[in-house]
């Protein structure tokens, strides 16, 4: 379990590089799934040093 809370702010970061890169292989993205995969990697980001600083 410490494993996967050390890796949950990389996973999350992963959920938003994939909610950026599905709609680039479709006709179009709208600013809305733009901003949603930016505001999801920001969070992975933060996500990431809190969990690594808390379960070290």
């Amino acid at each position: 379990m410490k494993g996967l809370m050390k890796n949950l702010g990389v996973i999350i970061l992963l959920i938003g590089v994939i909610i950026l890169a599905v709609p680039s292989f479709q006709e179009g993205a709208s600013n809305a799934v733009l901003i949603t995969g930016l505001v999801v990697i920001i969070i992975g980001y933060i996500a990431h040093i809190f969990f690594n600083k808390k379960f070290e």
